[in-house]
């Protein structure tokens, strides 16, 4: 009896030592974060799907935050998110002020372009993403192209902003690993900017694009029957798109693990990270914020308005997809290194 009551008691301190660590910690991320201002930069232009995924989250950060700090969003839009993950990386202050909500992309370009990613995915502490995201073909009503077949017969004029973003790698991927014709236009800001060029005639529509950017926008012009959803990518359908074909996967044992590592782009979606070297307990102060904002009613009210979906993944989630993608086989990096090297 008396041996138990000596365990019962060490567990009751040891107990009552960590919960009041716990407490102190989350004092401390209270006190600095208090009467301050956090900058949530976004790495694409204003109207993006991005962009629309970070102006939802960024009140509910500072309600959940402790200390309740101002939430002020930024665009950096370049270089396909480049410009700003390098930024985040090189020359922020790593101490929980400024924030990055990055192209689902970035954690491949170390592999990819180790030349112009000066930085290390690892490094990052990732905050989370709203949701996994589906990426799919979507085409003018009047593009020459009717179905995946058509793909690889006749030239489809697809929009893009730069590479890195998935509305460039996925077509450029697909025309050298499985032969489609798609000619791709660069230099769009966004896909807002796109979906103007695509009305005006200039280009056919975009191979890549998230399926959450285009409900949130497109939803309007995809039910009048004049954007046409003519596949999607991943190994399992979206269920909002259980009629919409999925893209076939090369035969090619090296060809397909690579365009296994551009699939899991999409398990980011539109993920918000930090830069390396901020305090572990603030870390885990925006981890937890970010998961309860994503429970959040009012979020989830304003993101079905948006067409925004809400299906979160983890900041822990995350970078241990970041690891795993770190660790993909060199002969299929180096097959993508070759396609999408500038």
């Amino acid at each position: 009896m008396k041996n138990r009551l000596k365990c019962f008691a060490l567990a009751s301190m040891l107990f009552s030592a960590v919960a009041g660590g716990q407490v102190r910690a989350q004092d401390a991320v209270a006190d600095f974060y208090r009467g301050k201002q956090i900058f949530l930069r976004i790495g694409s232009a204003a109207g993006s799907g991005y962009d629309l995924a970070g102006r939802i989250v960024a009140p509910y950060l500072a309600k959940y935050l402790p200390g309740n700090p101002q939430v002020i969003v930024q665009n950096v839009p370049g270089a396909g998110g480049l410009t700003l993950a390098n930024q985040l990386y090189n020359t922020a202050p790593r101490d929980g002020t400024v924030l990055g909500l990055v192209s689902n992309g970035l954690p491949t370009t170390p592999l990819l372009a180790p030349d112009q990613a000066r930085f290390d995915a690892t490094k990052f502490a990732w905050i989370g993403s709203n949701a996994p995201e589906t990426q799919i073909i979507v085409l003018w009503h009047t593009a020459p192209a009717k179905s995946i077949a058509d793909l690889f017969k006749v030239e489809t004029i697809v929009g893009a902003t730069a590479p890195g973003f998935a509305i460039y790698d996925m077509p450029a991927v697909l025309n050298a690993l499985m032969g489609t014709k798609f000619k791709i236009v660069t230099g769009y800001e966004g896909t807002a900017q796109i979906d103007l060029a695509t009305e005006r005639g200039e280009v056919h529509g975009q191979a890549g694009l998230g399926w959450i950017s285009a409900k949130a926008r497109n939803m309007g012009v995809i039910n009048a029957g004049k954007f046409i959803v003519h596949a999607q990518f991943g190994q399992k359908k979206h269920p909002d798109l259980q009629h919409v074909p999925l893209f076939p996967l090369p035969e090619d044992e090296t060809n397909r693990q690579a365009m296994l590592m551009m699939f899991s782009r999409q398990e980011y979606g539109r993920p918000l990270l930090l830069p390396p070297g901020v305090p572990g307990e603030r870390i885990a102060a925006l981890r937890r914020a970010y998961m309860a904002a994503m429970k959040d009613s009012d979020l989830r009210s304003d993101a079905e308005r948006a067409g925004l979906e809400i299906n979160p993944v983890s900041g822990e989630e995350l970078d241990a997809l970041t690891r795993e993608v770190m660790a993909t086989k060199p002969a299929a990096v180096a097959k993508l290194r070759a396609i999408l090297s500038p």
